[in-house]
């Protein structure tokens, strides 16, 4: 211990910290995975705020009560707590966790001082903080440390806006200790960091080399990797992230040699629930291709998904077990797991029509498509219409800003799927025709200069060099499903896969658990498992299941819905799709 460590309740400390989002894991499963934390040797957890899902429009608040209870839940479990309350996150998460409302605003400008952005971000900490405040360790609780902003230096320069987000915390109550956390390059440190504030550093390798870094910034002061990666996350249609057990726990070794505090980013990763995954930009300066991220956030973390210890977590316990003044707790028993596979069935459909009519916001036609956010739409689809004029000849149809992909239907027959990097139809569209446009969102970046860009129809609907007007536009949000299906005109099943919502049910014969839900024969969208949202599914992995938390499940019947949104490729299509429930 020394002058690199933190001071606690009068004595110099350092922290081994384990990042564990509350928002990815099911409460009911909170007090295992903090107990794993403890066991693997680590006597911190940090969590990340969500702005966006707490606050899912101006004025109207979600539980946020939920991060109090997690702080208490930390304490109980004999942990210090981290909290980086933003405002803004990434995390993998939609939009960097700003609402997509406030990104939206027109002329605001994100992560600045523009007063707009300020007077909301004002707003929510007076309902946030007040959860932190209270639970601090100067006052008997568990908070040792609340950041100011995230990675700030990768983004922008606004030194002014960093100092007035750590006045404003200071102002709602925060004693503890504030700190930025940024990447060990100067543009970073310099860029991101506050003075009189502690800074940290984000590094996954060469630690005495991001160590030499900070402190040419900082000289004195507690030392700290606040973010080790120790693995990384994985996108929609790539290739699974996975790193050596062994050369992480020799980094993790260096970071502690080293005489820093350390959080390692992700301890336990989770799930992306309820579609609220982020995405990235390709290329250097995180400009290219769009990059979804998939719905598990498992992380190649020492806890996996389900709660289970690797040998990452063996081999970081090992190293762990050395900094700590007495034998490791050991682990807690193994969360309840689903007792034999179960199959769904799939006994009712309704058409995507009939589910936007029912749950669908209003139609409103436009000269142009609006985009999700001008509809309120944050995740999930819009539907766009629109009539190619004729008589005419057939010309191409393609669409200008289109974010992220559109299944097409002209006069009621598919004509082809659009993404960002191939806008236009294949074959060419004669008038006159209706042209149907089913647009997704896949998820809005959550790191980079494009965060905040808006989803949906961005440009315009052309045919040939011309602009098609007088769009009709109706919304499905994700949020429609929380109060249920039941008005939804459901009827048989079509013979083949089609797109749509389908309905049944999963009877589970003996103990409810932990179970992994597989959906062989659909290609993309939501499910639900009485009444809980897992998450997106899509057929181009690499996730090829769905982690369904044991307390979702319950012994007997289960309400299952799948929201397929794109169906089979053709006429021919695949039978009707049996979902299977399957023990972890």
């Amino acid at each position: 211990m020394g002058e690199r460590d933190f001071l606690l309740d009068g004595r110099p400390v350092r922290l081994l910290s384990g990042a564990l989002h509350y928002f990815r894991v099911h409460e009911e499963q909170w007090g295992h995975r903090l107990a794993m934390l403890r066991a693997m040797g680590l006597n911190c957890v940090e969590t990340y705020v969500p702005w966006n899902l707490h606050q899912p429009a101006p004025g109207r608040h979600r539980d946020v009560a939920a991060v109090g209870r997690f702080l208490d839940a930390a304490r109980a479990a004999g942990l210090w707590a981290i909290v980086r309350p933003g405002p803004y996150i990434c995390a993998e998460w939609e939009n960097g966790g700003l609402p997509a409302w406030l990104t939206a605003e027109p002329g605001g400008r994100a992560r600045t001082r523009d007063e707009r952005y300020l007077r909301h971000v004002r707003a929510w900490f007076g309902r946030l903080l007040p959860e932190i405040v209270s639970r601090q360790a100067d006052r008997g609780g568990p908070v040792v440390l609340v950041q100011v902003e995230n990675e700030y230096g990768s983004y922008g320069s606004d030194a002014g806006y960093l100092a007035e987000l750590a006045a404003l915390l200071s102002a709602e109550g925060v004693t503890v200790p504030l700190f930025t956390s940024d990447g060990p390059e100067d543009h970073m440190l310099t860029g991101g960091s506050v003075p009189g504030v502690l800074a940290t550093a984000n590094f996954g390798s060469r630690a005495r080399e991001s160590f030499a870094a900070l402190r040419r910034h900082r000289p004195e002061g507690p030392l700290m990797c606040m973010e080790f990666w120790c693995g990384w996350f994985d996108h929609w249609s790539g290739t699974p992230a996975v790193r050596d057990p062994g050369e992480a726990a020799e980094t993790l070794r260096e970071i502690l040699e080293c005489g820093a505090s350390v959080n390692l980013y992700m301890a336990h990763g989770g799930t992306s629930f309820g579609g609220w995954a982020g995405a990235n930009r390709g290329g250097e300066l995180h400009e290219g291709e769009l990059q979804p991220d998939v719905t598990s956030y498992d992380y190649d973390a020492p806890v996996d998904e389900y709660g289970r210890p690797t040998e990452k977590f063996r081999r970081f316990r090992e190293v762990l077990a050395r900094y700590q003044e007495g034998p490791l707790p050991k682990l807690p028993p193994e969360p309840a797991r689903l007792a034999s596979p179960t199959e769904v069935s799939l006994a009712e459909w309704a058409p995507m029509d009939a589910v936007l009519t029912v749950l669908g916001g209003e139609e409103t036609t436009r000269p142009q498509a609006p985009t999700f956010e001008e509809l309120g739409v944050t995740r999930g689809l819009v539907r766009y219409e629109v009539d190619v004029p004729g008589p005419r000849e057939p010309y191409l149809l393609s669409v200008r800003g289109l974010r992220d992909l559109a299944v097409v239907y002209v006069d009621g027959v598919r004509a082809g799927v659009l993404t960002e990097a191939e806008p236009r139809l294949k074959e060419p569209v004669a008038g006159p025709a209706r042209v149907e446009l089913w647009v997704e969102s896949l998820g809005r970046v959550n790191y980079g200069p494009l965060l905040g860009e808006a989803k949906g129809i961005t440009g315009g609907v052309l045919h040939e060099r011309q602009y098609l007007h007088g769009v009709r536009a109706r919304g499905l949000d994700l949020d429609a499903f929380e109060d249920g299906v039941s008005a939804v005109p459901f009827t048989a099943p079509p013979p083949a896969g089609a797109p749509g919502l389908y309905r049944g049910t999963a009877t589970v014969l003996g103990a409810a658990g932990d179970a992994r839900l597989e959906l062989p024969g659909l290609t993309r969208g939501f499910v639900w498992v009485n009444g809980f949202c897992l998450g997106r599914y899509w057929s181009v992995g690499p996730q090829r299941s769905l982690y369904v938390p044991g307390p979702v499940l319950r012994e007997g019947e289960n309400e299952v819905w799948v929201l397929e949104l794109e169906g089979a490729e053709g006429d021919g299509a695949v039978p009707t799709p049996v979902p299977r429930l399957l023990p972890v």
